[in-house]
């Protein structure tokens, strides 16, 4: 399991929120995805295995956004 915070420009309102985790968190290989509007991030838990970050953040891309990756420290979950 990886879990991966985004760096997400060009979120602005509910719909964003709804746009990015609906179309996430359906991937196949996706646990978890949560979106924080305010920060300007996007957390994502996902089996590296069966779904690519770079499969992640290309549906994010792909609706308009701008994504930059930091890893979450080991210690951290987005759970």
């Amino acid at each position: 399991m990886e879990n991966v915070k985004l760096a997400v420009k060009g979120m602005s309102c509910g719909h964003c929120i709804n746009s990015i985790e609906g179309n996430v968190g359906k991937m196949n290989g996706v646990h978890f995805v949560k979106v924080h509007l305010n920060e300007e991030k996007v957390e994502v838990s996902f089996d590296s295995k069966v779904v690519s970050l770079k499969e992640i953040t290309d549906i994010i891309e792909g609706q308009g956004y701008d994504v930059e990756l930091s890893k979450l420290p080991k210690d951290q979950s987005c759970h």
